[in-house]
């Protein structure tokens, strides 16, 4: 089974690094000398017992506020499958990491706390993962010690979640009652939750599907990352290789390609993955592709497949996630990058802002500021290849860099 990507997200103090620490301790995923280094820090900061938060905050920074900064990366393994965690953060001011954490995810898993009402960064965390592509959701309604296990307090979290969810059509959203705190739900079943018959955590982990196998089912798209030469006098045994990932479908060994820009159709002639030769790659291997022609790319190019292009655009319509510290500036020239091409561009209309509470279509009143979700038009100085991102994750999703700081001001996915 392929390895599951799945990130955290919900708002601050809902127990998100509680539960990963509780579900790498009960899956026995930690070595013994973390579990005594969390055991030390526990005991200074006066914790009466094991504070299994501490596992995921790793900045001194998170360790003094109590809160999680920057995104924790976990490694861990059952007998079943490999999991790649990305512990997110919960808090407003940090939702730009929250959405690169989910960015690579197979699935969410949202944290909500019984003794609250669906909050609106919990609202805005499940729609920027809908957004980014995220198709498979897991809501842990955490806490239910506080509620004295009451199925009827968590009922309410799930109607006033399902509510809310269902225009974003996740293929699959599963609740999930436990106490991150207690364990209860999380690996093992929790005995005061005898009324809940769903999946733990894991066992819901463990059967999600990943996004490789959907991705590898979609039409070729290469990005070149780097181009190696041949060798001097050896251009036979050594010839021009084009080397990046491949980010959706596959390749044969003598199948067709298109290069993009130019459109130039050529022909696969080699396949070397780890230095070994392959008669096919799919999605997510890293490989050098030998061409039949040796073609003028570049960094930022393309190979494609010649029966499903991307289509070529100067003009994307686009939702786009604002994430920079100041407002977006209308008609501000920024670099859009989109895989590895980078083309100037600009925000050229402003359409719509989307409510976070009703998922409803607003007219943009006021600036563009940070955590603003709005639909707008981009315009580009170049080309960029572009699918729908709901079609193909690749190429449907790019970023916008302002060009004085050098910094990510916004995520857009092509609509």
């Amino acid at each position: 089974m392929q390895p599951l990507r799945f990130a955290t997200a919900g708002s601050v103090d809902d127990g998100k690094s509680t539960l990963i620490g509780r579900l790498l301790y009960d899956a026995h995923a930690l070595q013994e000398d973390q579990v005594a280094a969390v055991e030390r820090a526990s005991l200074r900061r006066g914790a009466g017992e094991l504070d299994l938060s501490l596992i995921t905050d790793g900045l001194e920074a998170e360790r003094e506020q109590g809160i999680t900064i920057d995104v924790a990366y976990r490694y861990f393994a059952t007998p079943v499958r490999k999991f790649i965690i990305a512990d997110s953060p919960g808090h407003e001011q940090y939702t730009r990491n929250m959405a690169t954490g989910t960015s690579n995810a197979d699935a969410l898993v949202l944290l909500l706390d019984v003794t609250k009402p669906l909050l609106p960064q919990s609202r805005r965390h499940l729609l920027i993962a809908r957004l980014l592509g995220i198709r498979h959701a897991i809501v842990f309604v955490n806490k239910l010690d506080l509620a004295n296990y009451a199925r009827a307090a968590y009922e309410r979290v799930r109607r006033e979640l399902e509510a809310f969810a269902a225009p974003l059509r996740f293929d699959s959203l599963v609740c999930i009652a436990g106490s991150a705190l207690r364990g209860d739900m999380v690996v093992e079943r929790g005995e005061r939750l005898d009324w809940y018959g769903g999946p733990t955590l894991l066992e819901r982990l463990e059967s999600v599907p990943a996004s490789a196998d959907r991705a590898a089912a979609g039409p070729l798209r290469f990005p070149v990352q780097l181009v190696s030469p041949p060798r001097a006098g050896r251009p036979r045994a050594h010839p021009r290789a084009y080397m990046g990932r491949i980010e959706s479908g596959h390749v044969l060994a003598g199948a067709p390609v298109v290069a993009l820009p130019g459109g130039r159709t050529t022909r696969v002639r080699q396949i070397v993955v780890h230095g070994a030769e392959r008669e096919i790659a799919v999605a997510g291997d890293s490989v050098s592709l030998v061409l039949a022609d040796e073609l003028d790319l570049s960094r930022g190019d393309l190979l494609a497949d010649p029966a499903q292009p991307p289509r070529e655009a100067r003009s994307l319509e686009a939702t786009l996630i604002w994430l920079g510290a100041e407002p977006l500036r209308p008609a501000a020239r920024y670099l859009v990058q989109l895989a590895s091409r980078r083309v100037a561009g600009k925000v050229a209309e402003v359409q719509s802002r989307l409510d976070i509470d009703t998922l409803d279509e607003r007219a943009v009143e006021g600036k563009v500021v940070a955590n603003d979700i709005v639909n707008v038009r981009l315009s580009l100085q170049a080309p960029l290849f572009a699918d729908a991102y709901e079609a193909v994750r690749c190429t449907g999703a790019l970023i916008l860099i302002d060009e004085a700081t050098n910094q990510t001001v916004a995520a857009a996915l092509v609509r």
